[in-house]
């Protein structure tokens, strides 16, 4: 408040100095005009962009313009300042014409708000030897964790650079209610506490991790809800080897529960030895019993001296092999420091060792413990003694949520920092203490680094920070609320430590807004709202010794905006926005090129090749909205078995070719790779060759759809139709929190967020949801193995290259909850259409060679019947298919004991009896089945072989007479393989091969029993067992 009416008395005091006289030349029509013409001009990039004119000083050399601070919201570049100046001069009396025109707002003229990154690179590099510009630097020698184990290095990326980021909000103790809550409203299926951790964990900080940053959370990031401690003051958790001796404190363990003031990083001791070049003369172990399979983040605590080595040689053991990190231990002592996220399997085992060697002998390696997974929250909180009220009743109570719900208050204490970060109120306010904290924990961070010297702390060298938000707001109809970028520039006199200029916040966010906004219009929406650029005092923006950006992406309370803001892939752009917008920044700070890190890869392919070799192709996917981000190399990625991925291996070609051993199933994901760094991981294609073979199976993946929920909007409702389609998480969703309860558009603005439109429930929230793991073909492949058969995999966009019946006489079809899908207000169009026309083509032609087909998914004749599907769509289900859309088998609809329920009814003997049970719940470790295909067989021999138990046919089969004909006498071609049907052309597949279409997942099948069982059945129909004996003709 006093920064703020400080700002005003001297604005107030520069207009008064302006002189009269100019006020007398340039009169009040035409500083209106002025005003007019700059607030169309802000108008047309800037939601609600209005700007005044406060202010003229005029000579004929110069005028100087002051405006509003609405003219400040505007994207300032070299191109449309000038245009901006030359708009106005077109104002100005005729004697002013040739005189320097001025802009001024908020303080400074709009050649200064122009970011560094936009500016004339030969102007900076003068102004900074002059030291007129003082960029923000943060160096040192090494970075506080480096990956020796990755492939390649990332030269133009953000290798070398530190970022502070948080994920907004998360559920803390209300002390004047005396219980736990969250901070945000349940709105839209979701609230911002795990909104915003829907963009920063899945892909904002491993984009800037894959580009070489060392990025640091004050949130717990890992939402495994195990967590297992090892260290070494406990017992059988660690073990030396070589010379050791004492250190200083450390973390110990010692409490379930953590009370206000309790820091467990005091409690314990740590360990130190020498470093030594060459071979390493000690280690230590640390040891852990893993209570399941899984993922599990890796973090180590150790001791900061003077003297520590700043290349502390750490290596994980995982179920991918052993992988190594360099850790500087100049930096980060006493407190949780991140390595990664890895796969262990059940069982007590060792997890992490450090090595004594280093590039220098004679350094101190430091060891303390190590801590694996997320767990649940252990801090537990009551209400202080100056809100007691006398007679309560006041326990001490944890959340009872795992802690990455939690705020960033509760996470600082687990990680040792000093109550003086966690709580700036005194444990009076945990609400503002949490958001308090996190300003503090960046200062805490970067304390003793380059930029502040002389203050304490970790000595990390911090470069920016980022809060990620989302807003609230409402708007009528489409309109979007959009995206606020807010910054501060006027603590501590405008400088941060070493000089730099506070604008240095401003330049962040305008780059990492404009990068959001020109993103989203030009691949989602183009009518996305931007907001302003906001220089005000909010204590996150104001407090860090860095230069920070407080973001608000949209609002979550807006329809409008989440519809796009549930969808996945919308969240990967955003988060692949930001982190480009972070990557110029930093360059411009920093002086250096930068490449953006490519996209992934498309069109996988594992396919035999000679001998017991394999070769996996793949190819690079352009980017149309960076044009740096090519590709230049690949890394291949291995999995064995079910065993982990390994470390993965280079290659400059989009090819890789490995011998394989029999019998085993290895797995391929590709990342592509540049100077930026490394882009996401491909989807899994696998391949085994079973030794004795009974034949050879192509798997094609046809299900790479990722999506939001199914959204309706019309005059009477408004909202996500979860009951009919949840849409597709991409691997994994965290922010959804319950279904939508309220769809009335009337309750919009409704002041009660229970009864408002969107309200949800919360029985979801810390769940974990699976999703589309893009991993399939090795678990249909290991049904497929279990049968006798081997596989190789392929992705269904390949399919236009075609697929041979004679050496694959079996395909898998994958195509999961492939259906025709919009996003938003359909600017984009439909997207993952089950069957797209160059699949119906190969299809055909593949059955026409005699080929047999196995086909899953939810909507596999639905999406062929769509409202906007063609007759040639509808054709290829009748005539291709043999089967059509009889409805859908709702989920919700049925009773529990009907749900998900399949019961084979065919009397075919190549197909057991018995009953299946697919997927129909919220599961962590697959996707939901909302709705199924109820199907009807179509032409002559297709017949139908499972029922639901709620009704209608789950699957049908065709290719050979069906039971009832065959009974009645009528019989097909002699070889039992053909099928005259009911086409027009005369019937497709006269000369064709064997289908089954089933109406629900493959892969959503609870058992694997129960897939091994289906998969042996259908792979012997389809490949023309006798009818007189389950195992009669086996391989043929």
């Amino acid at each position: 408040m006093k920064n703020r009416i400080l700002y005003l008395l001297i604005s107030v005091f520069a207009l008064s100095c302006v002189p009269t006289a100019a006020a007398e030349r340039i009169g009040m029509p035409v500083r209106r005009a002025i005003g007019r013409t700059l607030s169309r001009i802000v108008a047309r990039e800037v939601s609600g962009g209005y700007v005044k004119v406060q202010g003229v000083d005029a000579s004929r050399g110069r005028v100087r313009v002051y405006a509003s601070v609405g003219l400040s919201y505007y994207p300032f570049r070299e191109g449309n300042a000038g245009a901006m100046r030359d708009s106005v001069r077109a104002l100005l009396p005729r004697e002013y014409r040739r005189a320097r025109i001025e802009l001024y707002t908020d303080g400074r003229e709009i050649a200064e708000l122009i970011p560094m990154a936009y500016r004339d690179p030969d102007q900076v590099r003068r102004l900074v030897a002059r030291r007129r510009l003082v960029p923000f630097t943060n160096r040192s020698a090494r970075p506080l964790v480096e990956r020796l184990s990755a492939p390649v290095r990332a030269g133009k990326g953000l290798a070398g650079r530190h970022i502070a980021l948080w994920q907004s909000h998360g559920r803390y103790f209300d002390q004047p209610k005396n219980r736990w809550k969250w901070q945000r409203s349940q709105l839209w299926q979701t609230c911002e506490d795990l909104y915003t951790q829907g963009y920063v964990l899945p892909y904002l900080v491993p984009m800037l991790e894959n580009a070489g940053a060392c990025v640091v959370l004050p949130r717990e990031r890992d939402v495994q809800l195990h967590e297992v401690l090892a260290d070494n003051d406990a017992p059988g958790q660690y073990a030396e080897s070589g010379v050791w001796e004492p250190g200083g404190a450390g973390f110990a363990h010692l409490r379930q529960v953590y009370r206000a003031g309790e820091n467990p990083f005091r409690d314990g001791t740590t360990r130190r030895t020498r470093s030594v070049r060459g071979e390493a003369t000690g280690s230590a172990v640390w040891r852990a019993d893993i209570p399941e399979r899984g993922e599990y983040a890796v973090y180590v605590s150790y001791e900061s001296l003077p003297e520590s080595a700043d290349d502390a040689e750490y290596t994980v053991h995982h179920l991918g092999g052993d992988t190594k990190f360099a850790v500087n231990q100049t930096m980060g002592g006493g407190t949780w420091i991140y390595l990664g996220g890895f796969l262990f399997d059940a069982g007590e085992q060792a997890v992490v060792t450090l090595s004594n060697r280093s590039r220098e002998a004679g350094r101190v390696v430091s060891a303390d413990a190590v801590k694996i997974g997320g767990g649940y929250g252990n801090v537990a909180r009551t209400v202080c003694d100056s809100l007691r009220i006398g007679g309560g009743t006041y326990a001490e109570e944890t959340s009872g949520y795992p802690r990455f719900c939690e705020g960033a208050r509760y996470w600082l204490q687990w990680a040792g920092f000093g109550e003086e970060v966690y709580t700036p109120k005194g444990g009076t306010d945990d609400y503002k203490d949490d958001y308090m904290s996190r300003a503090h924990w960046v200062n805490a961070l970067a304390g003793g680094s380059e930029r502040m010297p002389d203050s304490a702390g970790l000595r990390i060298p911090v470069d920016m920070a980022l809060a990620f938000h989302s807003d609230a707001g409402v708007r009528d109809g489409d309109e979007t609320i959009g995206t606020l970028g807010i910054f501060f520039t006027r603590e501590n006199k405008g400088r941060f430590g070493g000089g730099a200029d506070r604008y240095r916040s401003r330049d962040l966010t305008d780059l990492v807004m404009t990068q959001i906004v020109s993103d989203i219009r030009r691949a989602w929406e183009p009518e996305w709202n931007r907001r302003g650029l906001w220089n005000r005092a909010y204590y996150e923006a104001r407090v860090p010794g860095v230069p920070t950006m407080l973001l608000e992406l949209l609002s979550h309370q807006n329809f409008a905006d989440m519809r796009y803001g549930s969808d996945p892939r919308f969240r990967f752009s955003v988060a692949r926005a930001v982190y480009k917008g972070i990557l110029r920044y930093l360059a411009s700070q920093y002086g250096v090129p930068y490449v953006v890190q490519p996209l992934p890869v498309g069109e996988v392919v594992a396919e035999f090749a000679g001998g017991d070799e394999v070769r996996v192709s793949w190819t690079p996917v352009a980017d149309s909205l960076e044009a740096t981000a090519a590709p230049d190399g690949y890394v291949v990625y291995t999995r064995i078995d079910d065993g982990g991925f390994d470390n993965g291996r280079y290659t400059a070609e989009p090819f890789f070719v490995e011998r394989q051993e029999p019998g085993r199933i290895y797995s391929y994901r590709i990342a592509a790779v540049n100077a930026g760094g490394e882009s996401f991981p491909s989807e899994i294609v696998a391949a085994c060759r079973v030794p004795d073979e009974r034949g050879r199976v192509l798997i094609v993946n046809g299900f790479d759809r990722v999506s939001g929920p199914v959204s309706q909007r019309c005059d009477s409702l408004a909202g996500f139709r979860t009951d009919l389609d949840g849409g597709v998480p991409d691997r994994r969703d965290i922010t959804f929190i319950g279904p939508q309860e309220v769809f009335d558009p009337a309750r919009a603005r409704c002041e009660v967020d229970s009864l408002a439109l969107g309200a949800c429930g919360c029985d979801y929230a810390a769940d974990v949801i699976g999703g589309n793991t893009f991993d399939y073909a090795a678990l249909h492949g290991r049904s497929v193995a279990a049968a006798g058969y081997s596989f190789c995999s392929m992705t269904a966009r390949r399919a236009a290259d075609g697929w041979d019946a004679a050496e694959y006489p079996v395909v898998d079809l994958i195509l999961g909850k492939q259906r025709r899908t919009v996003v938003g207000r359909g600017v984009r169009g439909e997207e993952f259409e089950a069957f797209p026309a160059d699949l119906q083509h190969t299809i055909s032609d593949y059955l026409m060679q005699g080929g047999n087909l196995f086909v899953s998914g939810s909507y596999v004749a639905s999406d062929l019947e769509a409202e906007t599907a063609s007759e040639a769509d509808r054709r290829f289900a009748r005539e291709v298919l043999h089967c059509v859309a009889a409805g859908m088998e709702v989920s919700a609809d049925q009773p529990e004991a009907r749900r998900g329920r399949v019961r084979v009814m065919t009397p075919e003997a190549a197909f057991s009896r018995g009953e299946y049970r697919f997927n129909d719940a919220y599961s962590p470790d697959c996707y939901r089945v909302e709705t199924a295909d109820r199907l009807r067989s179509a032409g002559d021999g297709a017949f139908p072989v499972m029922r639901y138990a709620g009704g209608g046919v789950a699957g049908v089969a065709f290719g050979m007479p069906c039971p009832a004909a065959e009974a009645a006498g009528s019989a097909g071609p002699a070889d039992g393989a053909g099928n005259a049907g009911d086409a027009a052309d005369g019937g497709r597949l006269a000369a064709g091969g064997r289908g089954f279409v089933v109406g629900f997942p493959f892969e959503t099948i609870v058992s694997e029993v129960q897939r091994d069982r289906l998969m042996r059945d259908a792979l012997r129909f389809l490949t023309g067992g006798s009818r007189s004996g389950p195992d009669a003709g086996a391989g043929r």
